[in-house]
């Protein structure tokens, strides 16, 4: 006996800038075959309705309270690796994305990009692919490049956890903090910081602190708020 065909797609947003969360929601409400199963603004209410919703696709934004949306991928893999993820940014830095596919999401998709490459993001992922914003995808094929003739420095040089570290050396958050909230220990918290400061270059702690509050300043860009686009919604595929 064969299941019936699936008519909705259940997909969760992860997102704490209100304007931004409805304006992504309009865009998925215009799609006769998806409905929001959930919305929040945190990483634990996220795991908790996910959970129990067990959506087709979770779309979350990076800057989370407390925790990044990266570790809400690592989580999510963790406990419910079923479900996909797809990080929904204001980031076109490389290294973003490239962290954001290394720690498990199938995709990444600019707040700046058009509803329509939005909703192909969606699909695409959906569907079991990996989408990349275009506005990062030549980016992302000259770091494959790179990499692969064994050249990678700066950030790029990091590892996932240590590019976490990185980031709240930037916020002047004491190792201890950074340990409990990473969940690991001091120690491996000091080892990490070792390793970037040797792949860094960089002497000193005030001097790791200072070029990380730099570096992490410099990708900020203006966020980009889909409720001020006028939103193009693309009509559901056929399969």
């Amino acid at each position: 006996m064969q299941c019936p065909p699936k008519t909705k797609y259940k997909i969760q947003i992860v997102e704490d800038h209100p304007l931004t969360a409805l304006g992504l929601r309009s865009i998925l409400d215009a799609e006769i075959d998806i409905y929001i199963s959930g919305m929040s603004s945190n990483i634990s209410d996220a795991l908790n309705i996910a959970i129990k919703t067990k959506p087709d696709l979770l779309i979350s934004d990076i800057s989370l309270p407390g925790r990044s949306g990266f570790e809400l991928v690592q989580d999510l893999k963790a406990r419910c690796p079923h479900i996909p993820t797809l990080i929904f940014s204001m980031h076109s830095e490389l290294t973003y994305a490239r962290r954001a596919l290394e720690v498990g999401a199938r995709g990444y998709v600019m707040k700046s990009d058009s509803s329509v490459n939005i909703m192909t993001a969606i699909r695409t992922v959906l569907a079991g692919g990996i989408f990349v914003s275009p506005l990062i995808s030549t980016q992302i094929m000259e770091y494959v490049s790179l990499q692969s003739k064994g050249r990678r420095n700066g950030v790029d040089a990091l590892s996932p956890k240590e590019f976490e570290v990185f980031q709240l050396f930037a916020e002047g958050i004491p190792t201890t903090n950074i340990a409990q909230r990473l969940n690991m220990s001091p120690k491996t918290v000091d080892s990490h910081r070792e390793h970037i400061k040797q792949k860094l270059e960089i002497q000193t702690m005030s001097e790791l602190i200072a070029f990380s509050a730099r570096w992490c300043s410099s990708q900020v860009e203006p966020a980009h708020s889909c409720h001020t686009r006028t939103f193009q919604p693309i009509p559901p595929s056929n399969s």
